[in-house]
């Protein structure tokens, strides 16, 4: 707590223990300039690469992207120092790249493996076994990147129905209907997207009417209209994420939306920039406002403070997060400070 009482805020890092992170650190959150200042870090799940939080902030989730895949979760009873809530539990699926709750289960996207997968959350918060496995099937025009399915992301949709799943490997976006009486996934329908642009996640609109797929083979955002009455998205509009002209290869990773809906952002891995594209007041036409260095090199991971005040990029290969503050009328960044993460891959606030 602060000398006002009120709670001080936190900053939860992953990284990737074998390229020599420390694996999740704790840091405080300045509330006035939004510095960071590490203060524990746990390295008892290997490659800790994605973080999620429980509903009301009492348990911290992580993945372990490794071969084997598994999927661990901690108490924040004292949340400067995550205990672990039993041994990591295997997802039965490789390298688990991002993990999202919904209702009283845990879902991964297992890049290696091309599958999604669904574990119970037991009443303390802790992971249960064994996980329903839903296995993608198909491929893409890039041999080496798309040879099978590649799933990347998972994100339930606003209304807590539906499950997207993102898959690079298969150019799709594949919906699942969460049970109303178990919250297991069923398969509903596959939306395709452009061949080769290889989606890799996703943000819904915080109206819930629109998602925004980032491509990472090819550098750009898809606008599809989401019905969350029939589970059905459509693709509308591509825009790219990166300026005429660049010759630097790019890799986009994360996007990033406005609380207002007026403005995304995307990192964009291999250029090293943060984008800025402006929203219409429909959520629809993205237009690249300007790109900006993203501090390093590698941003694997952008992050809102929750005021929306500042951006946070995780820049894996120069083993940093660094800060920007958001000018509120153009929505573009400027950096403010930086600290040392080894191989940081995520941000999360609580």
């Amino acid at each position: 707590m602060t000398d006002s009482g009120r709670r001080e805020r936190r900053a939860y890092i992953g990284s990737f223990t074998r390229a020599g992170g420390p694996g999740i650190t704790v840091a405080h959150v300045d509330d006035v300039t939004g510095g960071l200042t590490p203060v524990h870090s746990t390295d008892v799940v290997a490659d800790s690469s994605f973080l999620a939080l429980s509903a009301d902030g009492s348990v911290l989730y992580t993945v372990s992207e490794t071969e084997g895949g598994a999927a661990a979760a901690f108490s924040l009873a004292d949340p400067d120092r995550p205990e672990p809530l039993g041994p990591p539990v295997p997802v039965h699926g490789d390298t688990p790249t991002h993990l999202a709750l919904a209702g009283a289960w845990l879902f991964t996207a297992n890049y290696r493996s091309g599958s999604v997968s669904a574990l119970p959350v037991e009443k303390d918060g802790g992971i249960g076994a064994p996980p329903v496995v839903l296995r993608h099937r198909g491929g893409g025009p890039v041999a080496e990147r798309q040879a099978g399915p590649h799933a990347h992301a998972v994100v339930p949709d606003p209304s807590g129905r539906w499950l997207l799943a993102a898959d690079l490997g298969t150019d799709s976006v594949r919906v699942s209907a969460l049970d109303p009486g178990t919250g297991e996934p069923v398969p509903h329908r596959e939306t395709r997207l452009r061949p080769g642009s290889g989606p890799r996640m996703l943000v819904f609109h915080p109206r819930g009417h629109r998602v925004y797929v980032l491509n990472e083979l090819d550098p750009t955002v898809t606008v599809c209209r989401w019905d969350a009455e029939s589970g059905t998205l459509e693709p509308l509009e591509t825009t790219p994420v990166v300026t005429a002209g660049t010759v630097e290869p790019t890799y986009p990773s994360t996007p990033v939306i406005s609380a207002d809906g007026r403005f995304l952002w995307t990192a964009n891995r291999g250029d090293d920039t943060l984008a800025t594209l402006a929203l219409d007041p429909s959520g629809d036409g993205p237009r690249l406002r300007a790109t900006v260095g993203c501090g390093g090199h590698w941003p694997r991971h952008l992050a809102a403070h929750p005021d929306g005040r500042l951006l946070y990029a995780a820049n894996e290969r120069s083993g940093d997060v660094t800060w920007f503050t958001v000018d509120p009328d153009t929505g573009i960044p400027r950096h403010a400070g930086s600290i040392a993460a080894p191989a940081a891959s995520c941000v999360l606030f609580a």
